[in-house]
């Protein structure tokens, strides 16, 4: 436990402003599939995110996650943006670590760099 506080310490602290970070260098882009979705469609229906029934029952929740990626390419800390909704907040910082995973470009001896990640969901309710 102490050397997780420690490294987490050790990083840079979070940005401010998100808007100016990179987008995280994907390899390949993440695919969403359907029943990554599920899991948001089902939280948002049991009511354990305030999210409004749009009009055509079409559903979109975006969640940012700043992401620090260390010199070798592995990630280092995801922290998601709050959207009211603490179970996809998490899980959604899970997905890119999942994404990432043997999936980002070659960065061999870069500095710590925070990136931005977006996790789209997209259905019909």
């Amino acid at each position: 436990m102490l050397f997780f506080l420690l490294l987490q310490a050790a990083a840079p602290a979070v940005p401010t402003d998100w808007s100016t970070l990179a987008p995280l260098p994907y390899t390949a882009a993440p695919q969403m599939t359907a029943p990554l979705t599920r899991f948001v469609a089902d939280e948002i229906a049991a009511g354990r995110c305030a999210q409004p029934k749009p009009a055509d029952g079409h559903y979109v929740v975006k969640v940012d996650v700043a992401t620090l990626v260390d010199g070798d390419g592995e990630i280092r800390r995801t922290v998601p943006r709050a959207i009211n909704c603490p179970t996809v907040e998490q899980y959604s910082a899970g997905l890119v670590v999942s994404f990432a995973r043997a999936n980002l470009q070659s960065r061999t001896g870069s500095a710590d760099t925070w990136y931005r990640a977006t996790v789209v969901y997209d259905w019909h309710g």
